[in-house]
């Protein structure tokens, strides 16, 4: 079974920077959105960001401005550039892909922890 295996999670300071990647270890066909999306303890998982096959992105308000979605589509990569981070941005960081058929994969999730 394809597995999505994320990398880049870890311990920064508030103002740091860190930059997620996550890719399928295997293939999936028919890719068409790959997104991040982020679980704090004791809440929900929210939606961070979104990208499609054609480019076009979609962020979270909390994420606009610091945070850029982008994606490989010939790795089947997507990544995630965290600027200017907050300790409200601490979180287990899920990536997400959505095929054709609208079937959702997900990651493992990767800790991602601001200090202040």
């Amino acid at each position: 079974q394809v597995q999505l295996v994320e990398s880049g999670g870890g311990l920064v300071q508030a103002g740091g920077s860190l930059r997620l990647s996550c890719a399928p270890s295997g293939s999936i066909f028919g890719i068409k959105v790959m997104g991040w999306y982020r679980q704090a303890p004791g809440k929900q998982r929210d939606l961070v960001a979104i990208i499609d096959s054609g480019g076009n992105t979609n962020y979270a308000d909390s994420a606009k401005g610091r945070f850029t979605i982008s994606r490989d589509n010939a790795k089947n990569t997507v990544y995630l550039q965290m600027n200017s981070l907050k300790p409200e941005d601490t979180a287990v960081y899920f990536c997400n892909v959505r095929n054709v058929f609208r079937f959702d994969y997900w990651g493992q999730g990767t800790q991602v922890t601001v200090s202040s």
